[in-house]
C-alpha cells in the first residue's frame, strides 16, 4: 500500500509556492491553500524520515531557501494568537457557525514548528534559514521560558488535550482557547528539539551570544531540567511525556531517559562545553550557581545511557572549584532578529481592527466554503496515511499486543481482538464517549450528512 502524501514534483511546486503573508490575510482562502501544503509537506517530512526515504521534502525547503518563510509564518501565527485572537472571542458580534477555520490557524503554528523539528535536525537546513536563525532563537526562547514558569507554577499538564476541550460548562469559544492552551505544551516541547538542533549546527558569534548573553538559554535549560515538564505523576503512577501522549512508566523505566531529556542535556553540552562558547558565557555567581544545580542530576545511571555527560560532569566538577574569568569584551559586528519586531511595529495598535476584519471578512465562511474545506483535510488526514507517521505498530489498549481492530464507534482505540474489546470496555467507556461527541460536533458544526 503506497502511503505517500504528496510525490515529489507536488511537493516542489508546494515548496515553490509558499509565500510571507500579513497579519491581515491569516485564514483567508490563499492562506487556508498555503496551510493545507504546509501540512501534507510536514506529514511526507515525517514519513520520508521514518522509512528511512530519500527526504525530499527537506532537499526542497533548502533548494528554494523557503526555511525563513515557514519561521515567519510561524511566528505570525503566534503574534495573531497572542494579539488578535483574545479581541476577536470577546467581540460581541462574533458568533461563527463552526470555529473550525479558527482551529486550523491555532494549529498552524504546531504544523510548522513540527516540520522544522523534522528538517532542522540536518546541517543544510541550518545553514539555509539564514538569518531566520535568530528569530528561530528568539521563538524557542519565548516558548521555554513560559513552559519553564507555568510548570513551576502549576506542575506538569494533569489532563489530556480532549478533557480540557470538552468541558460541559465550556462555550464554543471557550473550547477552543482551551484547545489553544493544550497545544501550546506540545509547541514548546518541539521548540526545545529544534533549539537543540540549533546548538548542534551554529558557529555564528550573533547566534551563539542571543543565546547566552541575550537569553542566557543555560539558565532557561537548567530551570526546565529541575521542574521537568515532561513527567508527571498521575493516580499515583509515573507517567512520561512520549510520542505526543502521556504514558505510563513502569517503576523498573523510571530513571530511563527521555527524547526531551536528551535534548535538554545536548544542548547544555553544547552551551557550556563548545569553546566559542566557553569564551562568551558570563560564569558570573548566579550562573555558576545555576550551572551547579546540575550536579544533582547527573547520577551513574544518566551517565550511563548518555556517555558525553561524562566530560560534562567533570566540567562542572572543575567549575566548583574555580571561577572562570569574565568573558572578553570584544566589538563586534551582531545581527539581530526581525521578524517579531517587523510583525508588531507593522500591526501595533491595530489588533482590534484586525479583528474585527477577520470576524466580518475571514471567520464567517459560508456553508459551501465550509464542506469544501473540511473535504479538503479530510482527504489529508487519511487515516492509513495516519498510522504510517506512527513510529509502531498500533498496540491494543487491553493486552498491549499489535493490534489490526479499532473501536467501531470512535476510530480511535485498537485492539487485538473482540475479547480485548470488552474486557477493556468499562476504562474505554467514558474516552470513547468523549472523542465520539467531538466528532459528532465538529459534524454538527460543518453540517456534514454522514
Amino acid at each position: 500500500m503506497d502511503t505517500s502524501v504528496i510525490f515529489p514534483d507536488e511537493a516542489e511546486g508546494y515548496v515553490r509556492g509558499l509565500e510571507m503573508f500579513s497579519l491581515r490575510e491569516i485564514g483567508s482562502p490563499r492562506w487556508f491553500m498555503q496551510h493545507e501544503y504546509i501540512e501534507k509537506l510536514n506529514m511526507q517530512a515525517i514519513l520520508n524520515v521514518s522509512a528511512t526515504y530519500d527526504d525530499f521534502v527537506k532537499d526542497l525547503l533548502v533548494l528554494h531557501k523557503k526555511i525563513p518563510t515557514l519561521v515567519h509564518n510561524m511566528i505570525l501565527v503566534q503574534v495573531w494568537k497572542q494579539k488578535v485572537f483574545p479581541i476577536l472571542c470577546q467581540l460581541q458580534d462574533f458568533n461563527p457557525k463552526s470555529t473550525f477555520p479558527l482551529y486550523m490557524v491555532i494549529h498552524h503554528e504546531a504544523t510548522v514548528i513540527n516540520l522544522l523539528e523534522t528538517i532542522m535536525f540536518h546541517t543544510d537546513s541550518y545553514e539555509a534559514a539564514d538569518d531566520a536563525v535568530l528569530d528561530l532563537v528568539d521563538y524557542c526562547h519565548r516558548k521555554l521560558t513560559i513552559l519553564a514558569s507555568k510548570t513551576s507554577r502549576e506542575g506538569a499538564p494533569s489532563q489530556d488535550r480532549h478533557h480540557l476541550a470538552l468541558q460541559a460548562d465550556a462555550s464554543t469559544l471557550q473550547e477552543l482557547q482551551l484547545q489553544s492552551s493544550a497545544l501550546e505544551f506540545d509547541i514548546s516541547l518541539k521548540a526545545l528539539s529544534v533549539l537543540r538542533y540549533i546548538t548542534d549546527h551554529t558557529d555564528s558569534i550573533s547566534v551563539i551570544n542571543r543565546m547566552l548573553c541575550t537569553h542566557n538559554l543555560p539558565c532557561v535549560l537548567v530551570q526546565l531540567m529541575d521542574c521537568c515538564p515532561w513527567s508527571r505523576y498521575s493516580a499515583g503512577e509515573v507517567e512520561k511525556y512520549m510520542n505526543n501522549s502521556w504514558q505510563r512508566i513502569p517503576s523498573e523505566d523510571h530513571l530511563k531517559m527521555t527524547k526531551l531529556d536528551g535534548q535538554v542535556w545536548i544542548a547544555l553540552f553544547n552551551l557550556l562545553l563548545r569553546e566559542e562558547c566557553q569564551r562568551k558565557y558570563d560564569f558570573n555567581n548566579f550562573n555558576k550557581n545555576q550551572m551547579l544545580r546540575l550536579r544533582g542530576f547527573l547520577t551513574e545511571v544518566l551517565v550511563d545511557q548518555l556517555p558525553i555527560l561524562v566530560t560534562l560532569q567533570r566540567f562542572l566538577a572543575q567549575l566548583a572549584m574555580t571561577d572562570p574569568a569574565p568573558p572578553k569584551k570584544e566589538l563586534v559586528l551582531e545581527q539581530i532578529p526581525e521578524m517579531w519586531n517587523h510583525i508588531m511595529h507593522e500591526n501595533g495598535g491595530k489588533w482590534k481592527a484586525i479583528a474585527k476584519y477577520q470576524v466580518k471578512e475571514t471567520f464567517n465562511p459560508s456553508e459551501k466554503d465550509l464542506r469544501q474545506q473540511a473535504h479538503r483535510l479530510a482527504q489529508t488526514y487519511n487515516l492509513d496515511v495516519m498510522e504510517s507517521l506512527i513510529p509502531d505498530k498500533p498496540k491494543c489498549g487491553c493486552c498491549g499486543q499489535e493490534a489490526t481492530k479499532r473501536c467501531s464507534r470512535c476510530q480511535g482505540e485498537r485492539y487485538c481482538n473482540r475479547e480485548c474489546q470488552v474486557k477493556h470496555w468499562p476504562k474505554h467507556k467514558t474516552a470513547c464517549q468523549l472523542m465520539t461527541d467531538a466528532t459528532e460536533k465538529i459534524q454538527k458544526d460543518l453540517n456534514i450528512k454522514t
